[in-house]
């Protein structure tokens, strides 16, 4: 159970990573956005950074989602920790008894080789007093010594075999118990690892959508749209200005109706603008004078 305890840190130690890899990427990521965004707006190519830059952003996104599941995995770990320490608390308390049961056999088995070795013991004496021909009273005395060491020899046999029996059953029970303990660890275990793997995989399938997408848009934006969208930025309308004709300029003369027209020798200048001559003021001692009309001069 105590190994169960540290896997249980090792596996949120190895996710808290991960979401730091993730966080990370991410970062990355948005950094490539605003460099996409940066880029130069000059030029036909600049249609395709706005496509660099959205499909930055939805991957940043991806790996933000990512992080995002993970930490929650975390939380979900930490409490699955904090509840295993709670269940081995338990487990321990229900197999106390087991402890006390090995204590008692070790105890046990470490007399017995002691009784066995005064039982041997006692019995050589009292054959050997017996063949020497000792007198009838030693003699009754070892057969009553060996007699004693072999009751409590029989006594610690007894003894060893109920604390043996008392071990094993409740080793057994301990046992059974552990393994309830550590197969519920082990398929909490698995879950969490499920979790990981399956937030792991739809990340990656959004990525995969994501490239997609990015190989679509960069399909669909062809050479000549690239070129229309720049002449179409650049121009100035889509009509063509129409020709024009040159308007002949006329003098006003100094008659009032009057008007002067200068021939420039432009052919299909047949139209003239009338542009009245200014009138100065005259002073009083300067008469009027008449201007005559150039068309009237022999």
């Amino acid at each position: 159970m105590k190994h169960g305890q540290i896997s249980t840190k090792e596996l949120a130690d190895f996710v808290r990573e991960r979401a730091a890899i993730e966080e990370n990427y991410a970062k990355a990521m948005v950094k490539l956005s605003k460099m996409a965004t940066n880029g130069t707006q000059l030029g036909t190519f600049a249609p395709l950074w706005e496509v660099f830059r959205i499909s930055s952003d939805k991957l940043a996104l991806c790996h933000l989602e990512l992080m995002k599941k993970l930490h929650d995995l975390i939380k979900e770990i930490s409490r699955y920790g904090e509840e295993q320490g709670r269940v081995h608390k338990k487990s321990k308390e229900e197999v106390a008894g087991t402890l006390e049961a090995v204590q008692l056999l070790h105890g046990v088995a470490q007399l017995l080789p002691k009784s066995k070795e005064s039982y041997h013991s006692k019995c050589q004496e009292y054959e050997r007093l017996r063949k020497e021909g000792t007198s009838q009273k030693e003699i009754d005395k070892a057969e009553l010594k060996s007699r004693k060491a072999g009751e409590a020899l029989r006594r610690a046999v007894d003894k060893y075999n109920a604390a043996r029996a008392d071990f094993e059953q409740r080793m057994l029970d301990s046992a059974m118990r552990f393994q309830e303990v550590e197969e519920a660890h082990l398929r909490h275990m698995k879950g969490l690892i499920g979790s990981y793997s399956h937030s792991v995989e739809d990340t990656h399938v959004q990525i995969g959508q994501v490239h997609e997408e990015f190989k679509q848009n960069v399909e669909n934006i062809g050479t000549e749209m690239l070129l229309r969208r720049f002449a179409e930025s650049k121009g100035t309308g889509r009509e063509r200005p129409g020709a024009l004709d040159f308007d002949e300029y006329r003098l006003a003369p100094a008659q009032e109706g009057k008007y002067v027209c200068i021939q420039l020798g432009v052919p299909g200048a047949a139209e003239a603008l009338p542009h009245p001559a200014p009138a100065f003021p005259r002073t009083q001692e300067e008469p009027e004078q008449s201007v005559p009309d150039p068309g009237l001069e022999p």
